[in-house]
């Protein structure tokens, strides 16, 4: 098989991959082509929700259901085969069982339970195992559709995204805490299908008293609803807040216990960390290793300036996406509240992503430079 043609079936499995971006949580997100030695599909698929089946799994069922045998066939895969049982069997025991004669893969999985198991397996059985180095495009576009996966895996904490919506001078709110709404309904519509890649969804108390948020997903289709997490100091969480939605997982961060508050929201299925820290804060390192132990891959922010202030004083905060709506408020809230700095040199370095037009506003994806070195 030459190499454009691996390179044309690895681009397929990854938009293979790209289709369940909203699907697997808290399992990557993978994408599987087989093709026979002439270079012809005989089955493709992605991953399912978490408990379903892989998406080798899927691949190798699609090619039964055409009635093609995949004996001697070359399987095209966005992540390492998995070599554990988990919710499902291993699947590099299914691409073995099935005849598969070579395996091309993108990346090697970070999970421990894995992590070369999968490809050791294989190549015992006689199967070719190709594997993209790690500066390859594909290797590395394979690696950003799952960078919460890896920084789960590597880091022991999820990826932490803050969105903001803001003017162009850099106001989320007027100075009488009025916000909605300065952007676009284009852009709110955009901010949603970003929540609904998350695995969970964080915001602060002061949000929740001021704005009442019910942090959902209702602006664009999803087959799922990330979970929701809070930070309240003192849990201040009124119980007929909109947060609270019926089978929805809903956790909270708190420096002390509440006894009265904390039995009331127990037995609304809530679950509450006591995690102090300094000055009469929440450690938010804490939570994140918490957050990383309910497998969270994907957080979500979507917080007033106190707390993203504190995430990025505590250098928590990966990304940033920021709407920025072309009008000018003047005096008003800032998007963060951090600092003073006494140096330019102490400026938090962010590298542009992306930036694109959406609707009348600018969105920008801006990323802390050289925190995906992991």
């Amino acid at each position: 098989m030459s190499v454009i043609s691996d390179t044309n079936e690895i681009g397929r499995a990854l938009e293979l991959a790209s289709q369940s971006l909203l699907l697997t949580s808290p399992n990557p997100r993978v994408g599987c082509v087989i093709t026979d030695p002439d270079g012809n599909v005989l089955g493709k698929g992605h991953t399912q929700r978490a408990g379903g089946p892989h998406a080798e799994i899927m691949a190798l069922r699609d090619a039964l259901s055409k009635g093609h045998s995949v004996n001697g066939a070359t399987a095209y895969v966005t992540l390492e085969p998995c070599a554990h049982q988990g919710r499902t069997g291993p699947c590099c025991d299914a691409m073995i069982a099935a005849g598969i004669q070579r395996v091309v893969v993108t990346n090697t999985d970070p999970n421990p339970l894995v992590a070369g198991q999968g490809f050791a397996r294989m190549r015992a059985a006689g199967i070719e195992v190709v594997v993209l180095p790690p500066d390859d495009p594909l290797a590395i576009q394979s690696r950003e559709l799952n960078i919460g996966f890896f920084s789960r895996m590597i880091r022991k904490r999820p990826w932490v995204r803050v969105k903001i919506a803001a003017s162009l001078d850099g106001k989320t709110a007027l100075a009488n805490g009025a916000s909605q709404w300065i952007t676009s309904p284009e852009a709110r519509a955009d901010g949603h299908a970003w929540r609904a890649q998350a695995c969970m969804v964080l915001t602060g108390i002061g949000t929740v008293l001021a704005d009442n948020p019910k942090l959902d997903v209702r602006l664009v289709d999803t087959p799922r609803q990330p979970t929701v997490a809070l930070v309240d100091n003192c849990l201040e969480l009124p119980l007929d807040a909109r947060l609270f939605i019926a089978g929805r997982p809903l956790y909270i961060w708190a420096t002390g216990q509440n006894d009265h508050q904390l039995s009331e929201l127990e037995a609304r299925g809530t679950k509450v960390f006591v995690r102090p820290g300094s000055h009469g804060r929440v450690d938010l390192a804490a939570m994140l290793q918490d957050m990383a132990r309910l497998e969270v891959n994907e957080l979500h922010v979507e917080a007033g300036h106190r707390l993203n202030g504190a995430l990025i004083e505590a250098g928590l905060v990966d990304e940033f996406l920021i709407y920025l709506a072309p009008k000018l408020l003047g005096q008003g809230r800032d998007m963060a509240s951090f600092g003073p700095l006494t140096e330019l040199s102490q400026a938090v370095p962010l590298v542009f992503q992306s930036t694109q037009m959406v609707g009348p506003d600018l969105r920008v994806l801006a990323r802390v430079q050289g925190r995906d070195q992991f």
